[in-house]
């Protein structure tokens, strides 16, 4: 771990039963284009649980992307209190942030000037963590770390195929050891191969590192696959918070239509193969 990164984890990372994130009371509302305003979330409540991978879902307009953002400190909620690892999260906007939440944008988000290398090494150069050696050193670690080979550090954006620039996201994303992850549709735009082994990926970062995750997926084979826990926002709240079995029990036209359609059936009959062959 670098020392740097070391040190703000060790001065953020909340008690073994202290809930990673805590939402209370959250209004998110936004000005209407004909005037007067939209209210997106009303008194809204969820927590995170360290190391936990908890899936964010819900219809068009239910503010999960902006719940995500508020997370971060990047919107600021009309009312209600929002903590991430025991602290207010507009103290996330301070230098150290990058030390605590890593963050991995839906199309990657990579700078198209800077190399993989840069890329990655960005947020350590940006806090001055760590001198540019060990910053350089730190990037090709956590390269390696996502299935990539040391001689893609040097290779540009536009050289890269989808599944690599999101693997290059999620090593800038994890550079400074963060001890929660958040991830904007993770798989959005891969081929079903390169979903899968993204997937495989994460689930394994996830576990050898101690993560907890925050994410929003429309994909429900990579819900099946990550989720301990999924909630569903509706109605202008989260109506239900809990591992998958409890939620496609819970009686919702949102949940029917979500994951017990046909899509939803076919995801959990692939899951249901899947783990029966790794079984045998």
């Amino acid at each position: 771990m670098v020392e740097g990164s070391a040190l703000a984890c060790a001065m953020t990372r909340p008690a073994d039963d202290a809930p990673m994130i805590e939402v209370r009371g959250l209004w998110s509302v936004f000005p209407a284009p004909g005037g007067g305003e939209v209210v997106v979330h009303k008194d809204l409540d969820l927590t995170v649980r360290r190391g936990e991978v908890l899936t964010l879902v819900g219809g068009s307009g239910t503010g999960k992307t902006v719940l995500l953002r508020q997370m971060l400190g990047l919107n600021r909620p009309a009312r209600g209190r929002i903590t991430v690892l025991g602290r207010p999260v507009a103290e996330l906007t301070d230098a150290g942030a990058a030390a605590r939440v890593g963050m991995l944008f839906q199309q990657g988000a990579l700078f198209s000037a800077f190399s993989v290398l840069d890329n990655i090494a960005l947020p350590l150069r940006e806090t001055r963590a760590v001198p540019d050696a060990l910053a350089r050193e730190a990037a090709l670690l956590k390269l390696q770390m996502v299935g990539l080979k040391a001689s893609d550090a040097h290779k540009m954006p536009a050289e890269l195929s989808g599944g690599m620039i999101k693997r290059v996201a999620l090593a800038r994303a994890l550079v400074m050891d963060p001890p929660l992850l958040m991830l904007d549709e993770p798989t959005a735009g891969l081929d079903p191969d390169s979903s899968d082994a993204f997937v495989t990926l994460l689930r394994s970062l996830h576990r050898e590192l101690g993560l907890t995750v925050v994410m929003v997926t429309h994909d429900l084979d990579t819900l099946f696959e990550l989720a301990d826990r999924v909630a569903v926002l509706a109605e202008q709240r989260v109506i239900i918070a809990a591992p998958v079995r409890e939620v496609l029990a819970f009686d919702h036209p949102f949940i029917r239509h979500f994951f017990l359609g046909e899509r939803g059936q076919r995801a959990m009959e692939l899951l249901r193969t899947r783990h029966g062959e790794q079984g045998q």
